[in-house]
């Protein structure tokens, strides 16, 4: 499907508005979202990702700027034709009960079923698609009370399917998640703008799913306002080290990841690849040895995956080599 620019925000300010003051949260932002890409929010608490969430799905009043939708800025919409073009799941847990999950993903129809909210054999053939588009059929006729955090989070998903918005925006889908279903519903998530072409906004803390899964992100910060692009622009250009250019983070951009910003007291040169050279380099600097590939040292270890079995080895000036099983055996004889 071709890709097209389903929201234009030119010089917008957000923030509120009281008898008294404006409280501006961030101004002059300048940026776009695609259909058929997952677009990420990235900033600490407090930042405005919420009001910003809030305001470009019309639930709150921009200050300045424009927010086109479609072609239309945003405040032109009715609110009948606002349920029909955006769809919002906030972060506030689902706590409904004497319904089922069929029943609440049929809710998502009410822009179309008039006031008597009946379902017509086109709004019941949605309803199901929806349902099996984020695979939920086992889950269909169980009372929503009794779902877990994720089983949930996948029928308020549904619902908005069901809403049959091409825009969809997400207020921290996988807050209160373990990790596997934060996977699971961001992995659904890219699936959903691939498949169906929709226009997916969120914002998330969930920073290592963020880089490995969005098409896009947009980094928020009170110094910089906001700064889009893809995950790996953004590394490549220095902004994702200067994001999170705090204490105790470090972004590695040999590796693309997040790590704590251990202290060292040496370093090592390293030689390898794949899992064992990350699992070994991993080890080494949680213990206070920086180890890379271009450095320098008389003690060196090769990771063992260049025909060498399934030893790590240490080597010596002298020309020595010892082998290693385990990585807490190589650390030990490092005398880490």
């Amino acid at each position: 499907m071709m890709k097209q620019d389903t929201i234009h925000i030119n010089d917008l300010s957000i923030g509120y508005r009281t008898k008294h003051e404006i409280k501006r949260v961030a101004s002059h932002i300048q940026a776009r979202i695609c259909s058929g890409e997952l677009t990420c929010l990235l900033g600490e608490n407090g930042v405005g990702k919420s009001t910003l969430l809030r305001t470009l799905s019309a639930f709150q009043p921009k200050l300045e700027g424009e927010i086109t939708v479609l072609g239309r800025e945003v405040g032109s919409y009715s609110d009948k034709e606002l349920s029909t073009t955006i769809g919002v799941v906030l972060t506030e847990k689902c706590d409904i009960r004497n319904m089922s999950v069929r029943e609440l993903v049929e809710m998502g129809r009410s822009p179309y079923t008039g006031f008597w909210g009946r379902l017509g054999k086109a709004d019941k053939r949605i309803v199901e698609e929806s349902i099996t588009l984020v695979r939920i059929g086992n889950l269909a006729s169980r009372m929503v009370h009794t779902l877990s955090d994720g089983e949930r989070q996948k029928v308020m998903i549904a619902k908005a399917l069901a809403q049959e918005t091409p825009v969809i925006f997400l207020d921290e889908p996988t807050a209160f998640l373990d990790f596997p279903s934060k996977v699971e519903i961001m992995q659904l998530l890219h699936h959903l703008t691939r498949s169906m072409n929709k226009t997916i906004f969120l914002s998330t803390h969930d920073l290592e799913l963020a880089l490995q899964i969005a098409d896009k992100v947009w980094l928020m910060d009170r110094t910089n306002g906001i700064t889009t692009g893809t995950p790996e622009d953004l590394a490549l250009s220095g902004h994702l080290s200067g994001f999170f250019a705090r204490k105790g983070i470090v972004f590695d951009t040999e590796t693309g990841l997040f790590r704590i910003d251990n202290q060292y007291s040496r370093e090592i040169r390293l030689v390898g690849h794949g899992q064992r050279y990350a699992m070994v380099r991993k080890a080494l600097q949680r213990n206070g040895i920086r180890a890379v590939r271009n450095v320098e040292s008389l003690v060196w270890i090769d990771t063992g995956d260049r025909g060498t079995g399934s030893a790590f080895l240490i080597c010596y000036p002298d020309g020595h080599i010892q082998a290693t099983d385990t990585i807490e055996s190589l650390l030990q004889q490092l005398s880490v």
